[in-house]
């Protein structure tokens, strides 16, 4: 029987996934596995038996990434269970920002006991007249799950699109709309485009993306669209920016003491992931991928450890072990089983960074000696008998 946690509320529709291996506890000490949303946990110590963490969402900047691999926790999330939810909050953004929609329901609403406002508005609606998007070209940072459903929806309202990603995976690449021009070099969006969206995870090598000097290549009247990561943007020179007329609209999803209530800025309250249905995607697919870690040891979706899948297994029994990434792993685990006299049906071994993860179909089950003897192994985190 496995135990799991929730650190934030899961939608039901997640957690009545586990099928009768699986049981909720509020003793987080006590878990195999750990569902969250945005808990922090980087202050929280983490017990032994706990073997996966799954995030109901994209990102895991929550979660100590290293330390986990460290004690050989996989951390999971969920890459595009949210992503139509985010894209349609950009599109909304887009037009809000370009229609002057929110100036302008502003003003009626300032007019509420104004007799004369039928007539007031025919003088005042030119200054929130704004302009339409279609013709207009939009760049994309990042392709991803959710920059190419941006990509794909803007070619459909008419747009000219152009995506700018050099890691672009070949399953979003599938995805993307030929319409879309693919451009390598960053500069090319900075200094054409008339809206501007940023679709990148929040990194080290992120933080500032949109810098002062990439916003002083951007067309005169540019709109911004900022609903990863408020750190992905210098909203301090975009402030200025907009302050200076450069910038015609900021539209982030991060309300912060820098651009909320800025004239210029349309901030949302992080509503990006917030619908029912991204959260009930989320949560399913968290629960799905935690589900299968800890029954069959199959990783997917992991951030800290490398993705591994062996199926089902259909041999006497399975193990799993979690070990850095230097040579010899694999000839140590297979002397170990040999001189155990256990025949290695199946190996699985994928690697990631300074970590490894390999999986082995047995013929016959493994002693408590073997698995410590495998454990004792220089280089060897964690050893799991799945089955």
């Amino acid at each position: 029987m496995f135990k799991y946690a929730t650190l934030n509320n899961i939608s039901k529709a997640g957690t009545d996934r586990f099928d009768g291996n699986f049981e909720h506890t509020d003793n987080v000490d006590e878990a195999q596995g750990i569902l969250v949303r945005s808990a922090k946990m980087h202050d929280m110590t983490f017990s032994d038996n706990l073997l996966a963490i799954a995030r109901a969402g994209a990102g895991v900047n929550n979660i100590p990434l290293d330390r986990c691999a460290q004690q050989g926790i996989v951390v999971f999330n969920t890459p595009g269970a949210n992503a139509n939810g985010v894209k349609e909050l950009v599109i909304a953004g887009m037009l809000l920002a370009s229609r002057d929609i929110v100036e302008g329901v502003d003003w009626v609403r300032s007019q509420w006991n104004n007799p004369d406002i039928v007539a007031d508005v025919e003088k005042q609606k030119k200054q929130f007249a704004g302009t339409e998007i279609e013709g207009k070209k939009l760049g994309i940072i990042g392709l991803g799950a959710i920059g190419v459903r941006v990509a794909n929806a803007a070619v459909y309202l008419g747009m000219d699109v152009y995506g700018y990603d050099p890691y672009v995976g070949v399953d979003n690449a599938w995805h993307l709309s030929r319409k879309v021009t693919h451009v390598t070099d960053i500069n090319e969006i900075y200094r054409n485009c008339d809206i501007i969206t940023i679709h990148v995870p929040a990194m080290d090598s992120t933080k500032g993306y949109i810098s002062r000097e990439a916003i002083d290549m951007m067309k005169q009247g540019v709109i911004v669209l900022n609903m990863a990561r408020d750190v992905l943007v210098d909203e301090k020179a975009m402030i200025a920016a907009l302050d200076a007329g450069k910038v015609r609209r900021y539209v982030s999803d991060f309300p912060n003491p820098t651009v909320a209530g800025h004239r210029g800025c349309i901030t949302t309250p992080h509503l990006g992931a917030s619908t029912e249905e991204s959260e009930t995607n989320c949560a399913i697919m968290a629960a799905d991928e935690m589900q299968d870690y800890l029954e069959n040891g199959n990783i997917r979706h992991s951030v800290n450890l490398p993705d591994c899948d062996a199926g089902v297994c259909q041999y006497a029994s399975r193990l799993t072990v979690i070990h850095r990434n230097v040579a010899s792993m694999i000839s140590r685990f297979s002397t170990i089983m040999g001189d155990a006299k256990i025949n290695i049906a199946e190996m699985t071994n994928k690697s990631r960074g300074e970590y490894a993860y390999t999986i082995m179909d047995l013929d016959s089950a493994p002693t408590e000696d073997v698995i410590a003897k495998l454990q004792s192994a220089e280089g060897v985190i964690r050893v799991r008998l799945v089955k």
